[in-house]
């Protein structure tokens, strides 16, 4: 069956929610021919270049949203720093800093609903000094309108980053304040003004692997050009910080299984990968991962540049800008 299924996508064919399904209860040796699987899949349609993008942390805490597993949220009495938005001069030096590191992107990222005009204008001037300096700009700002978007298009941007997170029908449970449809307003608005679109989720919620399929069916739809894929790090004091993280396994599999629905997406592994996966963090690529976020997360750590680069080149792929 595995085999087919890859043959088909390899064939450039959709597979259906039924196969999808059959791939996610794969278990004991056919993960790791699933594994295999991905790699191939990725190496067809991607190559053997990793993207590497790197985030700041521009305006922390203070968010009047409820998203249960969110440090930052309202909900939360998680022990954070919290502060307003960052002066130009420090996202420029933490995007020299990832430029050095091997970054080829870099996300400005604000706390809360959305940001205030402002800010927007001041975060309009950080995007143009990122790209200055020979980085590729990208944002994440909240609920934001066509015109908001199109003044930082006009800045410099060149990718909005902004998840759906988790399946339409799981959404209402881990997040209240906004809607599911709320998300996908601003999903249009991105690519009604021409801006790439960086969109995924975070697993290990308590969803199901139907919810997980389902998420995936409808990036295949929404078509960004980036698929985050984030794994819960239980925080003490969130609504979900009570939550066992997923197996390494799992974890991996979720990785193919996207491969497989969204073969020629570029799938971005950022927020806890190492808490999740461990000694089993190399094997992200060979599970069909193509894009790495690399130095630090929000509230969380990450994993340092030098070691991500080493890592990409010591299993024999590449960070280079691709010609």
């Amino acid at each position: 069956m595995l085999r087919k299924l890859e043959e088909s996508v390899l064939a450039e064919k959709e597979i259906s929610r039924a196969e999808a399904l059959l791939v996610s209860s794969l278990s004991g040796p056919a993960v790791f021919d699933l594994f295999s699987a991905a790699h191939r899949i990725r190496k067809y349609f991607r190559g053997d270049y990793v993207d590497l993008c790197a985030i700041i942390n521009a305006k922390s805490g203070a968010c009047a949203e409820d998203c249960f597993y969110c440090s930052q949220s309202s909900k939360s009495t998680a022990d954070i720093t919290v502060f307003p938005l960052v002066k130009k001069d420090l996202v420029i030096e933490k995007a020299r800093e990832a430029k050095e590191g091997g970054a080829r992107r870099f996300c400005i990222v604000t706390s809360g609903r959305r940001v205030s005009k402002k800010d927007l204008v001041r975060i309009a001037e950080m995007i143009s000094g990122v790209r200055l300096i020979g980085l590729l700009p990208c944002a994440t700002l909240g609920l934001l309108s066509k015109d908001e978007l199109a003044f930082l298009k006009d800045s410099g941007l060149d990718r909005f980053h902004h998840n759906i997170e988790t399946s339409e029908t799981f959404f209402p449970t881990i997040c209240t304040t906004h809607t599911y449809r709320d998300k996908i307003l601003t999903i249009e608005n991105v690519k009604s003004v021409g801006l790439s679109l960086c969109s995924g989720g975070i697993f290990g919620l308590g969803e199901r692997w139907e919810d997980r399929i389902e998420m995936a069916f409808a990036l295949r739809e929404i078509d960004p050009d980036s698929v985050p894929i984030n794994f819960l790090i239980p925080i003490k004091g969130t609504i979900l910080g009570s939550r066992s993280p997923l197996e390494p396994l799992e974890a991996l599999k979720i990785l193919s299984l996207y491969r497989f629905i969204l073969p020629d997406k570029e799938v971005r592994v950022c927020g806890g990968r190492m808490q999740t996966l461990g000694e089993f963090h190399p094997f992200i690529f060979f599970a069909g991962a193509d894009g790495l976020l690399t130095g630090n997360y929000l509230t969380t750590y990450g994993r340092g540049f030098e070691d991500d680069r080493r890592l990409i080149q010591k299993i024999g792929l590449k960070t280079e800008s691709k010609k």
